[in-house]
Protein backbone atom coordinates (compact mmCIF):
# COMPACT_ATOMS: atom_id res chain seq x y z
CA UNK A 1 0.00 0.00 0.00
CA UNK A 2 1.40 3.38 -1.00
CA UNK A 3 1.45 6.41 1.28
CA UNK A 4 -1.31 7.97 -0.81
CA UNK A 5 -3.52 4.90 -0.31
CA UNK A 6 -2.71 4.60 3.40
CA UNK A 7 -4.12 8.00 4.37
CA UNK A 8 -7.69 7.37 3.09
CA UNK A 9 -7.63 3.87 4.57
CA UNK A 10 -6.63 5.24 7.98
CA UNK A 11 -9.32 7.91 7.74
CA UNK A 12 -11.95 5.28 6.89
CA UNK A 13 -10.81 3.10 9.78
CA UNK A 14 -10.99 6.07 12.16
CA UNK A 15 -14.44 6.93 10.82
CA UNK A 16 -15.62 3.37 11.41
CA UNK A 17 -14.33 3.44 15.00
CA UNK A 18 -16.05 6.77 15.63
CA UNK A 19 -19.30 5.44 14.18
CA UNK A 20 -19.10 2.35 16.39
CA UNK A 21 -18.54 4.51 19.48
CA UNK A 22 -21.44 6.77 18.49
CA UNK A 23 -23.75 3.78 18.12
CA UNK A 24 -22.70 2.23 21.43
CA UNK A 25 -23.10 5.55 23.27
CA UNK A 26 -26.53 6.07 21.71
CA UNK A 27 -27.66 2.54 22.65
CA UNK A 28 -26.71 3.24 26.26
CA UNK A 29 -27.83 6.85 26.65
CA UNK A 30 -31.04 6.89 24.61
CA UNK A 31 -32.89 4.26 26.70
CA UNK A 32 -31.86 6.07 29.89
CA UNK A 33 -33.16 9.38 28.55
CA UNK A 34 -36.42 7.79 27.41
CA UNK A 35 -36.93 6.01 30.74
CA UNK A 36 -36.39 9.20 32.75
CA UNK A 37 -38.61 11.14 30.34
CA UNK A 38 -41.35 8.56 30.87
CA UNK A 39 -40.99 8.81 34.64
CA UNK A 40 -41.15 12.60 34.45
CA UNK A 41 -41.36 14.55 37.69
CA UNK A 42 -38.22 14.69 39.82
CA UNK A 43 -36.37 12.07 37.75
CA UNK A 44 -36.61 14.01 34.49
CA UNK A 45 -36.09 17.38 36.17
CA UNK A 46 -32.94 16.10 37.90
CA UNK A 47 -31.49 14.86 34.60
CA UNK A 48 -32.31 18.16 32.91
CA UNK A 49 -30.82 20.19 35.77
CA UNK A 50 -27.55 18.27 35.75
CA UNK A 51 -27.38 18.52 31.96
CA UNK A 52 -27.97 22.28 32.14
CA UNK A 53 -25.13 22.68 34.65
CA UNK A 54 -22.90 20.63 32.35
CA UNK A 55 -23.87 22.74 29.33
CA UNK A 56 -22.93 25.93 31.16
CA UNK A 57 -19.61 24.49 32.32
CA UNK A 58 -18.72 23.34 28.80
CA UNK A 59 -19.78 26.69 27.32
CA UNK A 60 -17.31 28.39 29.65
CA UNK A 61 -14.57 25.96 28.58
CA UNK A 62 -15.26 26.65 24.89
CA UNK A 63 -15.20 30.43 25.41
CA UNK A 64 -11.99 30.34 27.44
CA UNK A 65 -13.66 30.92 30.81
CA UNK A 66 -13.60 27.37 32.13
CA UNK A 67 -11.03 28.11 34.83
CA UNK A 68 -12.90 31.15 36.15
CA UNK A 69 -14.55 29.76 39.28
CA UNK A 70 -16.01 33.16 40.10
CA UNK A 71 -18.19 32.71 36.97
CA UNK A 72 -18.65 28.94 37.01
CA UNK A 73 -19.76 28.56 40.63
CA UNK A 74 -22.58 31.14 40.77
CA UNK A 75 -23.87 30.02 37.37
CA UNK A 76 -23.97 26.35 38.31
CA UNK A 77 -25.53 27.15 41.70
CA UNK A 78 -28.24 29.21 39.99
CA UNK A 79 -29.04 26.35 37.59
CA UNK A 80 -29.15 23.79 40.41
CA UNK A 81 -31.37 25.96 42.60
CA UNK A 82 -33.63 26.68 39.62
CA UNK A 83 -33.90 22.94 39.07
CA UNK A 84 -35.01 22.45 42.67
CA UNK A 85 -37.62 25.18 42.22
CA UNK A 86 -38.88 23.50 39.06
CA UNK A 87 -39.11 20.16 40.87
CA UNK A 88 -41.26 21.90 43.47
CA UNK A 89 -43.47 23.37 40.77
CA UNK A 90 -42.29 26.94 41.39
CA UNK A 91 -41.55 28.26 37.94
CA UNK A 92 -41.65 31.84 39.19
CA UNK A 93 -39.01 31.12 41.83
CA UNK A 94 -36.84 29.38 39.22
CA UNK A 95 -36.93 32.48 37.01
CA UNK A 96 -36.00 34.73 39.93
CA UNK A 97 -33.07 32.50 40.91
CA UNK A 98 -31.80 32.45 37.33
CA UNK A 99 -32.15 36.23 37.03
CA UNK A 100 -30.08 36.70 40.20
CA UNK A 101 -27.53 34.21 38.88
CA UNK A 102 -27.28 36.13 35.60
CA UNK A 103 -26.62 39.37 37.49
CA UNK A 104 -23.88 37.75 39.58
CA UNK A 105 -22.27 36.23 36.48
CA UNK A 106 -22.43 39.61 34.75
CA UNK A 107 -20.69 41.31 37.67
CA UNK A 108 -17.90 38.73 37.90
CA UNK A 109 -17.11 37.94 34.27
CA UNK A 110 -15.22 41.05 33.17
CA UNK A 111 -14.39 41.56 29.49
CA UNK A 112 -16.17 38.41 28.29
CA UNK A 113 -19.35 39.26 30.15
CA UNK A 114 -21.55 38.81 27.09
CA UNK A 115 -20.27 35.29 26.43
CA UNK A 116 -20.68 34.26 30.06
CA UNK A 117 -24.24 35.56 30.28
CA UNK A 118 -25.10 33.99 26.93
CA UNK A 119 -23.90 30.62 28.23
CA UNK A 120 -26.04 30.85 31.37
CA UNK A 121 -29.12 31.92 29.42
CA UNK A 122 -28.52 29.12 26.90
CA UNK A 123 -28.39 26.49 29.64
CA UNK A 124 -31.26 28.05 31.61
CA UNK A 125 -33.56 28.19 28.59
CA UNK A 126 -32.87 24.52 27.85
CA UNK A 127 -33.55 23.64 31.50
CA UNK A 128 -36.87 25.47 31.76
CA UNK A 129 -38.12 24.42 28.32
CA UNK A 130 -37.33 20.74 28.91
CA UNK A 131 -39.12 20.67 32.27
CA UNK A 132 -42.16 22.66 31.09
CA UNK A 133 -42.63 20.45 28.03
CA UNK A 134 -42.80 17.31 30.19
CA UNK A 135 -44.84 18.94 32.97
CA UNK A 136 -48.16 18.39 31.20
CA UNK A 137 -49.51 15.07 32.52
CA UNK A 138 -51.75 14.53 29.49
CA UNK A 139 -49.40 15.15 26.56
CA UNK A 140 -46.05 15.93 28.15
CA UNK A 141 -44.39 12.61 27.45
CA UNK A 142 -45.68 12.47 23.87
CA UNK A 143 -44.51 16.04 23.25
CA UNK A 144 -41.07 15.36 24.69
CA UNK A 145 -40.67 12.15 22.70
CA UNK A 146 -41.75 13.97 19.56
CA UNK A 147 -38.99 16.56 20.03
CA UNK A 148 -36.38 13.97 20.99
CA UNK A 149 -37.15 11.71 18.03
CA UNK A 150 -37.21 14.62 15.57
CA UNK A 151 -33.77 15.72 16.78
CA UNK A 152 -32.37 12.19 16.80
CA UNK A 153 -33.55 11.22 13.32
CA UNK A 154 -32.49 14.59 11.92
CA UNK A 155 -29.00 13.89 13.22
CA UNK A 156 -28.96 10.25 12.10
CA UNK A 157 -30.54 10.93 8.71
CA UNK A 158 -28.18 13.81 8.13
CA UNK A 159 -25.14 11.73 9.08
CA UNK A 160 -25.88 8.83 6.73
CA UNK A 161 -27.21 10.97 3.86
CA UNK A 162 -24.18 13.22 4.09
CA UNK A 163 -21.72 10.32 4.10
CA UNK A 164 -23.42 8.29 1.37
CA UNK A 165 -24.40 11.12 -1.01
CA UNK A 166 -21.89 13.85 -0.25
CA UNK A 167 -22.05 16.80 -2.61
CA UNK A 168 -21.96 20.55 -1.96
CA UNK A 169 -21.11 21.72 1.55
CA UNK A 170 -23.77 23.45 3.63
CA UNK A 171 -21.61 26.10 5.30
CA UNK A 172 -17.90 25.37 5.01
CA UNK A 173 -16.74 28.29 7.14
CA UNK A 174 -18.75 27.10 10.14
CA UNK A 175 -19.02 23.33 9.71
CA UNK A 176 -16.76 21.92 6.96
CA UNK A 177 -18.22 18.38 7.02
CA UNK A 178 -21.93 19.19 6.74
CA UNK A 179 -23.51 18.90 3.30
CA UNK A 180 -26.80 19.95 1.74
CA UNK A 181 -27.53 16.26 1.17
CA UNK A 182 -27.20 15.65 4.91
CA UNK A 183 -29.46 18.59 5.72
CA UNK A 184 -32.14 17.34 3.34
CA UNK A 185 -31.74 13.76 4.54
CA UNK A 186 -32.27 14.79 8.14
CA UNK A 187 -35.26 16.93 7.15
CA UNK A 188 -36.94 14.05 5.29
CA UNK A 189 -36.32 11.70 8.22
CA UNK A 190 -38.06 14.16 10.56
CA UNK A 191 -41.15 14.19 8.32
CA UNK A 192 -41.29 10.38 8.52
CA UNK A 193 -41.29 10.59 12.34
CA UNK A 194 -44.05 13.20 12.26
CA UNK A 195 -46.07 11.01 9.90
CA UNK A 196 -45.56 8.08 12.27
CA UNK A 197 -46.97 10.06 15.20
CA UNK A 198 -49.98 11.00 13.06
CA UNK A 199 -50.47 7.39 11.97
CA UNK A 200 -50.74 6.37 15.63
CA UNK A 201 -53.22 9.23 16.15
CA UNK A 202 -50.95 11.07 18.60
CA UNK A 203 -51.75 14.28 16.76
CA UNK A 204 -53.15 15.73 13.53
CA UNK A 205 -51.18 15.04 10.35
CA UNK A 206 -50.85 18.59 9.00
CA UNK A 207 -49.72 20.30 12.21
CA UNK A 208 -47.35 17.46 13.10
CA UNK A 209 -45.70 17.58 9.68
CA UNK A 210 -45.34 21.34 10.04
CA UNK A 211 -43.87 21.00 13.53
CA UNK A 212 -41.54 18.21 12.43
CA UNK A 213 -40.26 20.35 9.57
CA UNK A 214 -39.77 23.43 11.75
CA UNK A 215 -38.07 21.54 14.58
CA UNK A 216 -35.78 19.69 12.18
CA UNK A 217 -34.60 22.97 10.65
CA UNK A 218 -34.24 24.55 14.11
CA UNK A 219 -32.28 21.53 15.32
CA UNK A 220 -29.83 21.87 12.43
CA UNK A 221 -29.52 25.60 13.05
CA UNK A 222 -28.76 24.85 16.70
CA UNK A 223 -26.00 22.50 15.57
CA UNK A 224 -24.57 25.17 13.29
CA UNK A 225 -24.78 27.78 16.05
CA UNK A 226 -22.71 25.62 18.41
CA UNK A 227 -20.23 24.91 15.62
CA UNK A 228 -19.91 28.64 14.98
CA UNK A 229 -19.18 29.32 18.65
CA UNK A 230 -16.52 26.60 18.75
CA UNK A 231 -14.94 27.86 15.55
CA UNK A 232 -14.93 31.40 16.94
CA UNK A 233 -12.73 30.18 19.80
CA UNK A 234 -10.79 27.54 17.86
CA UNK A 235 -12.22 24.56 19.76
CA UNK A 236 -12.96 21.19 18.11
CA UNK A 237 -15.03 19.48 20.84
CA UNK A 238 -16.65 21.00 23.93
CA UNK A 239 -15.33 18.02 25.93
CA UNK A 240 -14.83 14.25 25.58
CA UNK A 241 -17.41 13.10 28.11
CA UNK A 242 -19.46 11.10 25.56
CA UNK A 243 -17.46 8.58 23.47
CA UNK A 244 -17.79 9.32 19.76
CA UNK A 245 -19.86 12.44 20.36
CA UNK A 246 -17.58 14.85 22.25
CA UNK A 247 -19.28 16.81 25.00
CA UNK A 248 -22.78 17.68 26.14
CA UNK A 249 -22.79 20.79 23.97
CA UNK A 250 -21.82 18.71 20.95
CA UNK A 251 -24.57 16.20 21.64
CA UNK A 252 -27.37 18.46 22.85
CA UNK A 253 -26.96 21.53 20.61
CA UNK A 254 -29.79 20.50 18.28
CA UNK A 255 -32.05 19.41 21.14
CA UNK A 256 -31.54 22.67 23.02
CA UNK A 257 -32.65 24.73 20.02
CA UNK A 258 -35.56 22.42 19.21
CA UNK A 259 -36.92 22.08 22.75
CA UNK A 260 -36.81 25.85 23.31
CA UNK A 261 -38.79 26.51 20.13
CA UNK A 262 -41.19 23.63 20.91
CA UNK A 263 -41.79 24.98 24.42
CA UNK A 264 -42.48 28.46 23.04
CA UNK A 265 -45.05 26.99 20.61
CA UNK A 266 -46.65 24.99 23.41
CA UNK A 267 -46.65 27.84 25.90
CA UNK A 268 -48.29 30.27 23.49
CA UNK A 269 -51.07 27.77 22.80
CA UNK A 270 -51.46 25.97 26.13
CA UNK A 271 -49.99 28.14 28.88
CA UNK A 272 -47.34 27.20 31.43
CA UNK A 273 -49.18 24.10 32.67
CA UNK A 274 -50.22 22.89 29.22
CA UNK A 275 -47.09 23.21 27.09
CA UNK A 276 -47.31 19.58 25.97
CA UNK A 277 -50.97 19.90 24.96
CA UNK A 278 -50.28 23.20 23.25
CA UNK A 279 -47.63 21.55 21.11
CA UNK A 280 -49.41 18.31 20.24
CA UNK A 281 -53.15 19.13 20.18
CA UNK A 282 -54.28 21.32 17.29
Amino acid sequence: MTEGEAAPAAANEQGSRNLAMRVIAALVLAPVAIALAYMGGVAWSLLVTLAAAGLFAEWLVVTGLGRELRILVPGVIALLLAGLCLMAGRIDAALIVLAVGAVVVALTSGARRNWAIAGLLYAAAAEIASVLLRLDTAKGFAALMFVLLIVWVTDIGGYFAGRSIGGPKLWVRVSPKKTWAGAVGGFVASLLVAAGFAAFEIGSTGPLLMLGAVLSVVSQLGDLFESAVKRRFGVKDSSHIIPGHGGLLDRLDGFVAAVIVAAIFGFLRGGADGVGRGLMVW
